[in-house]
């Protein structure tokens, strides 16, 4: 069966429209307003494999908050969507990724619950127009809508540029391994018999 799924949000805020394969080759169709922002969920897309397809008109004149936080939950619900009762998959990936002077470890477990700890710190509070705090709260909105476990620890980085690429690397790379069929495992990957959000 494909695993994919589409999903569209609309508030007052943004207006979303969001396509996932999670089967595909990493292929990127990105426009959410924010240059930065669509740099990093390509990069997203190329590390985990996962084909995108993301278009976000938001209330940018604000600031970048809504759009990032509300695609951020758009992408957790169609990975949610996509792995269905998440039978046959490895649940567990990590990497250990280094980008230039920033060196991060990453991993996530698609169990079902959510969390998400990113003890990165950023040497500055933007980069470029893009609000350094905005990387977690990304990763927050996908963590409590995919069900997911997210966490990064930051090992060391000088540029905010470099730190940010290493976390949407590191944590793409583990979402790659973390969605992948297990050849070994063609239930459902968890001694309680299911893995719900509950």
């Amino acid at each position: 069966m494909p695993r994919t799924a589409a999903v569209s949000r609309t508030t007052k805020e943004t207006d979303i429209r969001f396509t996932l394969d999670l089967d595909g080759t990493g292929r990127a169709e990105v426009a959410t307003g924010i240059g930065f922002f669509d740099h990093m969920l390509t990069l997203l897309a190329g590390h985990s494999l996962f084909d995108l397809q993301v278009s976000c008109r938001g209330d940018t004149h604000v600031d970048g908050h809504h759009t990032v936080e509300d695609v951020g939950r758009a992408f957790g619900v169609a990975v949610a969507e996509a792995l269905g009762d998440r039978r046959g998959i490895r649940r567990y990936g990590h990497a250990v990724l280094p980008m230039d002077e920033a060196l991060v470890t990453a991993a996530v477990d698609l169990g079902g619950r959510a969390a998400c700890v990113l003890a990165v710190d950023f040497p500055v509070p933007t980069i470029g127009t893009f609000d350094a705090q905005l990387v977690e709260v990304f990763w927050e909105s996908f963590a409590a809508t995919a069900g997911a476990n997210v966490h990064v620890v930051l090992h060391h980085g000088r540029n905010g540029h470099h730190i940010t690429e290493a976390v949407f690397k590191g944590l793409a790379r583990s979402l790659r391994l973390a969605a992948e069929a297990d050849p070994r495992q063609p239930g459902i990957p968890s001694t309680k018999g299911t893995l719900t959000q509950a």
